[in-house]
């Protein structure tokens, strides 16, 4: 009985103890909501890319393969998207109509300055009359047709009746200079789609962060750098990050390493002392088929050899195997349910999204 009794509290420690590991690592959370609120995602400057991601910075545009074209009632051949922009499932899109085809060179000088409604990205594209696709314009083309969104959430919050507003408001006097007529999709159904899409991103938003904290002495900030470029890390353009750069061109890093921004201001990084560093992976910015975790567990355990630094969580506990094989798993069905609402974990999007 003696023994049965201490192989069960031994048993409940370890449960304790990796619940510990789990909470300091693995959360979905509203980001950028609230005071104090920390991300772990590279800033605008810091992307391959600018025009991908955070606050000021549209989509990236991806080419794909042309698929075969189809035909309208009217025998005029479809649209054909290639280089996505708009998306129904995070924009709120007005339709621009213009009686004649508009040349982008007496189009482009009314396009609004801000591509911001608030908070929020804005956009405006046109159908290429020539290549039937949908693209930013440019003055070598001509349009039969414009539309414009509004994205209706973000790491912002949801879309708001302001931030509607304005959007329509820049749509009306784009269209106006024009010479266009506009049709606007409903305020109400926008913003509720908005709050919606925003609850739904607060449940799916995770970054996983590792702590790597010197055993013994502390690093240099040359050192610190020497090391990680050692694993393909990259200096950023933000003090004290470096980067591990995605494989695809445009996308942002798939990690990012952290470490006092003073210490790397210093005047002689030879001297200035690093004792700890914050190793994050922004889930949703990265598909699932580079294996993102595999890169984040990997490149924490390879660090940590190579700076005699032990790996623990925001608690400070050390993470074990086990906690790190839990949170995989966790991970690979968070995966499935963003797939499952048409946006992937990678995806032009899900970036749009979660930034």
């Amino acid at each position: 009985m003696q023994l049965n009794l201490t192989t069960a509290l031994i048993g409940l420690a370890v449960l304790v103890l990796a619940g510990i590991a789990l909470q300091g690592l693995w959360w979905s959370r509203r980001v950028g909501r609230g005071a104090g609120v920390t991300v772990v995602e590279e800033p605008p400057a810091e992307r391959i890319e600018p025009s991908l991601g955070s606050v000021g910075a549209g989509p990236t545009e991806i080419d794909l393969p042309p698929p075969a074209a189809a035909a309208r009632a009217d025998g005029r051949p479809t649209a054909v998207r290639r280089a996505i922009r708009l998306d129904p499932l995070i924009d709120a899109i007005a339709t621009i109509s213009v009686e004649a085809p508009v040349a982008g060179e007496a189009v482009l000088p009314h396009v609004p300055g801000s591509n911001r409604a608030g908070t929020k990205p804005f956009y405006i594209e046109g159908l290429n009359s020539e290549s039937g696709e949908w693209e930013s314009i440019v003055a070598a083309a001509r349009y039969g047709e414009f539309q414009a969104g509004v994205q209706m959430a973000n790491r912002n919050g949801p879309l708001n009746e302001i931030e509607f507003s304005e959007f329509v408001q820049k749509v009306e006097a784009f269209a106006q200079a024009i010479g266009a007529t506009t049709d606007a999709p409903d305020m109400l159904e926008s913003v509720s789609r908005g709050r919606e899409l925003d609850a739904f991103a607060s449940e799916h938003d995770a970054q996983l962060v590792a702590l790597l904290r010197a055993n013994s002495v502390a690093w240099s900030v040359g050192y610190l750098q020497q090391c990680a470029q050692r694993h393909g890390f990259v200096p950023g353009v933000v003090p004290g990050r470096l980067v591990l750069p995605a494989s695809e061109e445009g996308a942002p890093p798939v990690l990012v390493l952290s470490f006092d921004g003073q210490a790397a201001l210093a005047e002689d990084p030879g001297q200035a002392a690093v004792r700890e560093l914050a190793l994050g992976l922004d889930v949703a910015q990265t598909e699932e088929g580079a294996e993102p975790f595999q890169a984040w567990h990997g490149a924490a355990r390879a660090l940590a050899d190579d700076l005699d630094a032990a790996i623990i969580d925001d608690q400070g506990q050390p993470i074990t195997l086990h906690a790190f094989s839990a949170i995989h798993g966790e991970l690979t069905r968070l995966y499935e349910s963003l797939a499952a609402q048409e946006l992937p974990a990678g995806s032009p999007s899900a970036r749009r999204l979660f930034s």
